[in-house]
């Protein structure tokens, strides 16, 4: 029985005296307007993943298709020594690395819509003079121009997309811009198997119309960016008012972007803290030692598919069933490590794949087993990837510290891309014990890492219950109490 004294507002619902001219809220509205907002996301994903993945997979053609043209011909051609063709790849990869810090903090500096576009159009331009070189000095010297127009794209990407996606929706995205390593790989192969028919046609060989036809359309793509390139969720024309507040934030309470601009303008104490968080080169520790296996795959699938007896086009062919395999594995790790947060599991898992996939190419005579291995090592390598740069962009703040963290990442990813390049040179069992070797400390390291941020977590838990989030000093960024570690 209800109290007759009873204030109204306390009532139940059908028991209250509703004044006729009160708006109530419909439930059926609200949950509309709920289900429209989470459609944004949707409506970015049409707008940006198509023209990034196209970015990436224009970087990844250029970047590899000199292993491709070593195929059809081009060190016969220049007359290059093994040793010589070592130097071009490692000239190239030291200047990716000089490009890398720069390129991720002048991206919010220059603006990701001029910054990438004129970034894939520099290097398109480079790509196409390679198809002119005569001599060793030549292709050398475009090698090392084309590194340092494309060094921090893989970052930048990065960086650009954390813009867009709050932390626990960026992985999923990354690997479906990152899976475009895996498509390159397949779509590589084809373009060469197609392309280096044009043997003689206007008096150039096939292996140079790879670089001619493939540079031009990266200078046609590039140029289209200027126009097409969305700069940020505030200046999205794609979206409303309401949507732009909702995204904006969405990423602050997600920790992706600081509650306000200035947290995120640069700051060189923000740089230097970067390289003092240890999850940082910890995770950066497994970018080099994975990056070394990727990379080394990447230069040298064709060569290492053609040793197992095929011929120069079949090894453009039989290059693509792995890089298509590593494709969908990487879709389905990378949805689960969103789903559920794993990133270190996802990376733990890469690794055994990679693991057992070059167990088994030392160890079998088969060349057909050798063959099937390339299928587990390639999918773990790809997978890797994407989980390894979320992993490092979801648990660094502000922008600067996350952007120089991220550049520290590609870095190292990058000094494992040398340190292939003369791995590779001769596929031996020395070469397969290394790379297994390191597979197995990506595992091992990947386990410190998930127990060290796991403490952090609980010791932040603990801050929690003491203090609260306006007694805290400024300026924390990811060591604030209240952001939480992705494990």
């Amino acid at each position: 029985m209800i109290d007759p004294n009873t204030p109204s507002s306390l009532l139940p619902l059908d028991k209250q005296e509703i004044p006729h001219n009160v708006n109530i809220p419909n439930c059926k509205d609200e949950f509309n307007r709920d289900v429209t907002r989470e459609r944004v996301w949707r409506r970015i994903d049409v707008f940006i993943l198509p023209v990034i993945t196209v970015f990436q997979l224009l970087a990844l053609l250029d970047l590899g298709n000199i292993a491709n043209a070593r195929i059809a011909g081009l060190q016969e051609d220049l007359m290059l020594s093994n040793h010589q063709f070592t130097i071009v790849l490692t000239t190239s990869a030291l200047s990716i690395l000089l490009g890398e810090i720069p390129a991720s903090l002048l991206l919010r500096v220059i603006g990701p819509r001029i910054m990438l576009p004129l970034m894939l159009t520099l290097w398109g331009v480079v790509v196409t003079l390679q198809g002119f070189v005569t001599r060793y000095s030549e292709l050398l010297a475009c090698r090392f121009l084309q590194g340092l127009c494309d060094g921090g794209s893989g970052a930048t990407i990065i960086l650009y997309l954390s813009f867009w996606y709050p932390r626990r929706q960026l992985q999923w995205r990354l690997s479906l811009v990152g899976v475009i390593a895996s498509l390159a790989g397949a779509f590589s192969g084809l373009l060469a198997y197609a392309i280096i028919r044009m043997d003689g046609l206007g008096q150039r060989p096939g292996w140079a119309w790879i670089f001619i036809l493939e540079g031009l359309l990266s200078i046609l793509f590039g140029l289209l960016m200027f126009f097409i390139l969305p700069h940020s969720p505030a200046r999205a024309s794609f979206l409303n008012n309401d949507e732009k507040r909702h995204v904006i934030s969405r990423l602050r309470e997600s920790g992706a972007i600081a509650r306000n601009d200035k947290a995120d303008a640069f700051n060189w104490r923000e740089v230097g803290k970067a390289f003092a968080l240890p999850h940082v080169w910890l995770v950066s520790l497994i970018s080099f030692l994975t990056g070394t296996i990727q990379i080394g795959l990447g230069y040298f699938t064709p060569s290492i598919v053609a040793s197992l007896g095929y011929t120069r086009v079949q090894a453009q062919l039989f290059s693509v069933p792995p890089a298509v395999t590593g494709f969908f594995v990487t879709l389905i790790t990378a949805y689960l490590s969103d789903r559920f947060g794993a990133r270190g599991l996802n990376i733990m898992f890469s690794s055994t794949l990679m693991i057992i996939g070059l167990a088994i190419f030392l160890v079998s005579q088969s060349l057909h087993v050798k063959y099937g291995s390339l299928f587990l090592l390639i999918s773990g390598s790809r997978s890797v990837s994407p989980a390894i740069w979320a992993w490092n962009a979801n648990n660094v703040a502000p922008y600067i510290r996350r952007a120089t963290s991220v550049a520290i990442t590609g870095v190292m990813f990058g000094a494992g891309g040398i340190l292939a390049t003369w791995l590779f040179v001769a596929l031996s069992n020395t070469v397969i014990i290394t790379l297994l070797t390191f597979s197995v400390f990506a595992w091992i390291i990947s386990g410190i890492n998930i127990a060290y941020l796991r403490n952090q977590n609980k010791r932040k838990s603990g801050i929690r219950t003491t203090t609260a989030p306006e007694n805290e000093p400024p300026g924390l960024g990811d060591r604030s109490a209240w952001f939480i570690y992705s494990l």
